[in-house]
């Protein structure tokens, strides 16, 4: 007979969540409490639940250095009342929602990208407008799948490839399996790698998936399906989706990535705004200067254009130039020979 777990388990909802928050995956998540993948999805999708031993160690793993939401998710579920605390200012919950989400989401877009400093920069990009539009993000039903397309659409954006530092490749990985499956990845179409990063890295479900890359159910498993035959056709161990999962893992894992702080990112977005700011109002005032001064150059009456000219009847038209008859060729010799019978030159006197 079985026995209900010591620490009482979550609702599914915040499964996924506490996982992420500690930067595991979901093969992680199975190679420590003994079950499969599959089954650790079935138990953040609701589908199941755990029961037993099982059930004990997926909750003491998931209780471990809980956040605040946490435990007051657990407390519900066993029943106790939680003293109030106070609400969090704006940037305590950004900084809260900084330090869920920024480590694991560096290392997915170093599986997107194969860059460590592009990937640091699409995250930090990524919290930046978050805060920017944080009224926007904090009621948002998922704030961590929201920063997270950020993150996918600045690391995939195609004007990184005319950056400078960007157009030599950074140093592989040491492991000469990281270093395939990291080409393999960077040889996949974006849509394609980002499908994969998110089912088989992430851990979400193909329903999730599709809606998150804005495709649908039976595109995102086309573009899974063909991602999978790509990896398993240079990787041939790694054609289990299980041992995939557990690739990519050891692939962000090796790569050391570190997020910047978080005041410094809520202290960049802020500059940015500025920034933004003054050049809109800098154009403003050039905008108005132009428009003021083409208001006090304009004409201010209605000048009708000149008509174009008419014939006058009876008069011949001009000639056009060309050599000169004798008489006026006579008339000119004469002309120069003669001498000038004007006045005299007047010149000043000194007296």
């Amino acid at each position: 007979m079985t026995q209900s777990p010591t620490i009482p388990l979550p609702p599914p909802t915040e499964r996924r969540r506490l996982r992420e928050s500690r930067s595991l995956t979901q093969a992680q998540v199975a190679e420590r409490v003994g079950v499969s993948r599959e089954t650790v999805r079935a138990w953040e999708t609701g589908r199941t639940s755990p029961r037993g031993r099982k059930a004990q160690r997926y909750a003491s793993l998931l209780a471990s250095t809980p956040a605040p939401a946490t435990v007051a998710a657990t407390a519900e579920v066993a029943g106790e009342e939680l003293p109030p605390v106070a609400p969090l200012t704006p940037a305590q919950a950004f900084d809260a929602l900084y330090a869920f989400c920024a480590p694991t989401l560096v290392r997915q877009a170093y599986l997107l990208t194969g860059r460590r400093e592009l990937a640091r920069e699409s995250v930090e990009r990524a919290f930046q407008l978050a805060w920017h539009r944080w009224p926007e993000v904090a009621v948002d039903p998922d704030p961590a799948g929201w920063v997270r397309a950020t993150a996918y659409e600045c690391a995939l954006a195609p004007w990184h490839r005319f950056r400078p530092r960007h157009r030599h490749p950074e140093a592989p990985p040491a492991d000469p399996a990281d270093r395939t499956l990291l080409s393999v990845l960077l040889t996949l179409p974006p849509p394609y790698r980002r499908t994969l990063v998110l089912h088989d890295g992430v851990g979400l479900g193909l329903p999730e998936t599709a809606a998150e890359t804005e495709a649908s159910t039976r595109a995102a498993a086309g573009r899974l399906l063909h991602a999978r035959t790509m990896v398993a056709t240079r990787l041939p161990e790694l054609a289990d989706p299980d041992r995939l999962s557990s690739g990519l893992a050891g692939l962000a894992t090796h790569a050391r990535l570190r997020a910047a702080r978080p005041s410094s990112v809520r202290a960049g977005s802020e500059r940015r705004a500025r920034s933004w700011t003054r050049a809109a109002i800098a154009f403003t005032v050039a905008l108005i200067g132009a428009t003021t001064f083409t208001l006090h150059t304009a004409p201010t009456r209605y000048e009708p254009p000149v008509a174009p000219g008419t014939t006058v009847q009876g008069v011949p038209p001009q000639a056009a130039p060309g050599p000169l008859s004798r008489t006026e060729r006579d008339l000119r010799k004469k002309l120069e020979n003669t001498t000038s019978n004007g006045p005299r030159r007047v010149h000043p006197e000194p007296r």
